[in-house]
């Protein structure tokens, strides 16, 4: 008979479930973290997430939610550090979870659930002293990510990929957020078949939900709300501003359009909604210097990461939103913009081939030639018809996508790590850090 799993320490090194996603390293995965720890709270399982401080001004302790702890763990300086730098300070940062532990009687945590190869790092350690089992989520993976780069990008370190390698051979299981990225941990990690579930990620649906009686139009509140002329075509890009999301593909087809058409200038409006990560952080105006030297800043709108609340404004609000990412593990903004009942338009690359359900949700473009984005915009504009049907599919696609159902399926992988009990594995295995030292 499995064990009730009463508490999990989760750990995410790289980024807060604190910090507002959109911007730095905040993205997809902080949602998922919060989430997924909301809502096990809620069943009667505690969660304290373990996460690097950045700031004096933390406290050692932050309650997120009744049942949810956030423990910031003093680990290198106190600021953002770029995701490179992190890994010389995973032994400090691994010291500080464990001390945590120790403050309590043997078998205060259940299961440990890292994610990202960082987290997963100090993850095989802590599971070696406490002796549970280790669950570990990807998110995203290095030699996925270096196969398929922007121009301006530069690949993944050889540290990443092995840190990756050495985290899928410690794991007691590894959650993938598609079925095909659990073909990626086999193919690509060697990861064994049986400790790898495909748990899709979800969507709030009581937050992110159309506006009553207004789907497919968008001449509602939110536009209102947002100062948005109630006739304007309106597309919409939210998330990091970095090469790996494409934005730029998203401007260059604009371009196009406004090229192609010029009359359509006094009714486009091209929101972006988010703000420099990554290797963008380089050139944080880049976005906007583009905008200048295609000729479209006067159908621009840069706004920076919004709120939850204010986010699903913006999804209400479009006609279309635009995903055209080199790289997604699963694409949350497509399903958070369709279950606002807003159709995506996106890149057919991993993750998005599941989000998105092409031709009833939205479209999916092979490849990012910003002509061949341009001419389905154009589409969805010239054929309302087409939109609406789009727009209702959305609604419906992404009704499968929600919380409660994927935290049914991690609480199945959580039970059966527990009840097979934790893989041995060697005391003395090198980190990525240490071997590249």
């Amino acid at each position: 008979m499995s064990r009730r799993i009463n508490r999990v320490a989760t750990i995410s090194v790289h980024t807060s479930p604190l910090d507002q996603p959109g911007t730095g390293d905040a993205g997809g995965m902080n949602v998922y973290i919060v989430e997924v720890a909301k809502r096990l709270a809620a069943r009667g399982v505690e969660v304290d997430i373990f996460t690097r401080a950045t700031s004096r001004a933390l406290p050692p302790v932050v309650e997120l939610a009744p049942g949810v702890l956030v423990r910031n763990v003093v680990a290198g300086p106190f600021e953002e550090l770029d995701k490179a730098e992190l890994s010389r300070h995973l032994c400090g940062f691994t010291s500080g979870v464990l001390r945590a532990e120790a403050a309590h009687d043997p078998g205060h945590y259940d299961l440990l659930h890292t994610h990202y190869w960082l987290s997963g790092q100090a993850g095989w350690a802590v599971k070696q002293r406490w002796g549970v089992p280790l669950v570990h989520s990807m998110h995203t993976m290095a030699k996925v990510k270096n196969a398929a780069l922007a121009d301006d990008d530069k690949p993944e370190p050889a540290e990443r990929v092995l840190g990756e390698e050495q985290v899928v051979a410690s794991a007691d299981r590894l959650v993938a957020n598609t079925g095909k990225e659990a073909r990626e941990l086999a193919g690509l990690y060697d990861a064994d078949p049986a400790r790898v579930t495909a748990v899709s990620p979800g969507v709030d649906l009581s937050r992110f939900r159309p506006e009553p009686g207004l789907v497919p139009h968008r001449t509602g509140p939110a536009r209102s709300r947002l100062g948005l002329p109630r006739d304007a075509y309106v597309l919409l890009f939210v998330g990091r501003i970095q090469p790996l999301k494409a934005p730029d593909v998203l401007l260059r087809a604009v371009a196009r359009m406004l090229a192609d058409d010029p009359a359509l200038r006094s009714k486009l409006v091209v929101a972006v909604v988010g703000g420099p990560s990554g290797s963008g952080l380089c050139r944080p105006e880049g976005l906007q210097l583009l905008a200048a030297q295609l000729g479209i800043s006067d159908v621009m709108r840069f706004e920076p990461p919004a709120p939850q609340d204010e986010l699903a404004d913006w999804y209400r609000a479009a006609d279309v939103t635009v995903v055209p990412s080199h790289s997604e593990s699963f694409g949350l903004v497509a399903v958070e913009s369709q279950a606002c009942g807003t159709p995506v338009v996106a890149s057919r690359v991993g993750g998005l081939c599941t989000a998105v359900a092409d031709g009833d949700s939205g479209i999916l473009v092979s490849g990012h030639d910003p002509a061949d984005y341009a001419a389905v915009l154009r589409r969805l504009q010239a054929e309302p018809a087409l939109h609406a049907r789009l727009a209702r599919g959305a609604v419906r696609h992404a009704d499968a996508f929600g919380w409660d159902a994927t935290v049914d399926r991690l609480l199945d992988v959580y039970t059966g790590a527990v009840y097979t009990g934790a893989v041995s594995m060697p005391t003395s295995m090198p980190t990525a850090a240490e071997v590249t030292a």
